[in-house]
């Protein structure tokens, strides 16, 4: 198996398990919110950050992958960032209606394009656009229902949409920069996430829901759902840094729209939630988005492969040249010296 092919054997084996697991955990933390009513989300993020670096420290202690430190800034100003961006986006429910937070989660990748543009210089191809403004009008239509605007929820709504931008171009450059895992960055970063969503999600979540989440009354099976959703967060984590460091942040916000119309459907099939003819037409428009968004990128790929093989072929050829060059020019030169020495010697005659 070549290079070129494990590479996207693993992308795609990214992509699904980014799929399966955030549907999952979606499912499970609706049951555990809408049916017990635990409702305290941002301290629940918190635990699944603690767990999964809690499972990534045994990971490596079992040596499943090597530790490889590096800018202890960067890391650290990264963990920060995210838990910041899952904080805002939590504030942003809470002082929105429903469809304007999911118009703020529209704004994140064309924002993400337009941050790539203008700092990392990087270039989206018309086609590309086009097939990003179908995917946002699909989801847009299955998903807003009202938008009801007011002057704080629309700053934080912008706050949440920069810092989780930059938190996901970061995901990506850092890999690539330090030349670390999607492992190896989640690790380090883990510990800087959690401590800032345990020392501030208790507070917000009590700002948004008026009640105090260690008064709340744990049953049974109320932990059996908390523990269910930790252990599903580890593949959400894992697959999220392993989408983006894989693919792009944009490539990685293109999925998370596809979990949306699931997650849409197995609401409306499993648990009888209320659909119409506006969300089915929706989710078609956002599907033929996602698969032109995937054709565009795919065929793009395949140019820039040509085009790199067609380079390095060309670097061979001018390698060989000088050599060609250099025989030449020896030629010339024996040439031009026998010729001197005929000449000398003539004129010595």
């Amino acid at each position: 198996m070549g290079e070129g092919e494990s590479f996207q054997l693993g992308t795609i084996g990214a992509l699904t398990l980014s799929v399966v697991s955030s549907v999952s955990i979606v499912i499970c933390n609706k049951a555990l919110m809408s049916s017990l009513h635990f409702i305290f989300a941002t301290t629940l993020t918190s635990w699944h950050l603690l767990v999964t670096f809690c499972s990534l420290h045994v990971a490596l202690k079992l040596k499943f992958f090597e530790h490889k430190p590096f800018e202890q800034k960067a890391v650290m100003g990264f963990g920060i960032l995210n838990g910041i961006s899952i904080g805002l986006l939590n504030l942003c429910l809470g002082f929105n209606s429903v469809g304007f937070y999911q118009m703020t989660k529209l704004a994140i990748i064309p924002c993400t394009v337009m941050l790539e543009t203008l700092f990392l210089e990087k270039t989206f191809s018309k086609r590309i656009q086009f097939a990003l403004g179908i995917l946002l009008l699909g989801v847009g239509i299955a998903t807003i229902t009202d938008l009801q605007l007011n002057a704080l929820g629309s700053f934080i709504s912008l706050l949440a949409v920069i810092t989780t931008c930059v938190a996901q171009i970061m995901t990506n450059t850092i890999q690539k920069k330090f030349k670390v895992s999607s492992t190896q960055l989640l690790y380090q970063s883990c510990p800087y996430q959690a401590g800032t969503l345990l020392i501030c999600g208790p507070f917000l979540d009590k700002f948004l829901t008026n009640q105090n989440v260690f008064a709340f009354k744990y049953t049974t099976l109320v932990m059996i759902f908390i523990s269910l959703s930790c252990l599903i967060s580890i593949s959400v984590n894992f697959s999220t840094f392993l989408v983006i460091g894989k693919t792009s942040p944009v490539t990685y916000q293109v999925l998370g729209h596809l979990k949306t119309c699931l997650v849409l459907g197995f609401g409306y099939s499993l648990l009888q939630d209320p659909f119409s003819w506006r969300n089915i037409v929706g989710i078609l428009i956002a599907m033929i988005g996602m698969i032109l968004y995937s054709y565009y990128c795919n065929l793009e790929n395949q140019q820039k492969a040509v085009e790199a093989a067609a380079q390095a072929s060309q670097a061979k050829e001018d390698e060989s040249d000088p050599l060609i060059n250099v025989e030449i020019a020896s030629t010339v030169a024996t040439d031009t010296v026998g010729q001197k020495l005929q000449t000398w010697n003539k004129d010595k005659n």
